[in-house]
């Protein structure tokens, strides 16, 4: 038996691709302020991007803006907090504090991902 079957064979798996493709994840890599921040993927859960889509609602919000303020907030975080694959964070929007974590890991493959989530969220 190798490492990688040490449990018998995959039942069932649910990849970050087809989370994106059901709107459990709302990939943001493309969003310009995300691109400029982070060099892997960048998606969100449905419940962070709900908190955006309200933010928007208001005429001096865009999401580049927003995903700037959150990405600024959560490389402060890091800095902090120092080799950790979760980072706690709080973010301002729309003059609400909110808080946020962001996890690194590895996506469908091993290559790296990040996933924003509010912090009860896994």
């Amino acid at each position: 038996m190798s490492c990688e079957n040490t449990f018998g064979e995959t039942i069932y798996s649910y990849s970050r691709t087809q989370a994106i493709e059901d709107g459990i994840l709302v990939d943001l890599s493309q969003v310009d302020s995300i691109r400029q921040h982070w060099k892997h993927p960048f998606a969100c859960t449905s419940a962070v991007w709900a908190i955006i889509e309200e933010a928007l609602q208001r005429p001096d919000q865009d999401t580049c803006g927003i995903c700037h303020d959150i990405s600024t907030m959560a490389k402060l975080a890091i800095h902090a907090a120092r080799n950790a694959d979760q980072i706690l964070f709080t973010v301002i929007i729309t003059g609400k504090k909110h808080a946020m974590k962001l996890h690194i890991g590895p996506g469908d493959t091993a290559a790296p991902v990040l996933t924003l989530m509010l912090p009860y969220e896994d």
